[in-house]
């Protein structure tokens, strides 16, 4: 007889169901050419969280949805004598990530949904997420492999546009159709804590008056939160 609790089954259903949503999402945008523009839209408030990361020329860099792999492209840049790993659920967005980062021989895409088991623990010095962290149907179990994959003192910068205080984004779930988990900066400070990680710096990263950004992205801004592994 199946021992099995239903309910596990359910959850793991819900989870899939999830994650296939999300890549469905992505998948159009690429082949809409909708990620042309990740780094043009995003890369004011990536930077400046990529730039927290300190990397040093070998560090080992790790980027949870990738997108088109832009800041896998930095990491290469500022790592040379590192590795630059990049992980996306969209099979075409990883497509798209390889052909554009043809030049660097020290970076690598996978296409898989997170948390990725087959990644050794303890082996990166720096992770970083750009608007994918809410998208995850086990957002616990996600920071607990961060946790597992970081190195003793190394870093992980979440950044996050959809979150409870920025209510111009609170009707994105409806418009993509995509389940989303909506946080409160304080909820992911908390979450963060509960995983082990502890929070070293978290603010809005928010685009210049004179920007001709959005006026959520001038008053808002996107949510930081910036964790380590302790020692």
């Amino acid at each position: 007889m199946n021992s099995e609790n239903p309910l596990n089954r359910a959850n793991q259903a819900n989870q899939e169901e999830q994650v296939e949503s999300v890549r469905q999402v992505f998948d159009s945008w690429a082949t809409a050419g909708r990620a042309d523009g990740l780094e043009r839209h995003h890369g004011p408030s990536a930077r400046p969280a990529f730039d927290r990361l300190a990397l040093r020329p070998d560090a080992r860099y790790l980027d949870i949805g990738c997108g088109n792999g832009y800041t896998v492209r930095w990491a290469a840049e500022t790592c040379p004598r590192g590795r630059a790993i990049g992980l996306d659920v969209s099979a075409r967005m990883i497509e798209l990530a390889r052909r554009l980062s043809a030049a660097w021989d020290h970076v690598e895409f996978r296409q898989s949904a997170f948390p990725e088991q087959s990644l050794p623990e303890s082996s990166f010095d720096a992770i970083f997420s750009m608007e994918t962290f809410y998208y995850l149907p086990d957002i616990p179990a996600a920071l607990e492999r961060v946790h597992a994959l970081l190195k003793p003192g190394g870093r992980f910068a979440c950044v996050l546009d959809f979150y409870a205080e920025n209510t111009e984004s609170h009707d994105w779930p409806a418009e993509l159709g995509v389940s989303m988990r909506l946080m409160s900066a304080l909820g992911w400070k908390k979450a963060f804590g509960a995983a082990g990680l502890e929070v070293i710096e978290q603010g809005r990263i928010k685009r210049a008056p004179d920007s001709g950004a959005p006026e959520w992205k001038i008053r808002q801004g996107s949510l930081l939160t910036l964790g380590v592994k302790p020692d």
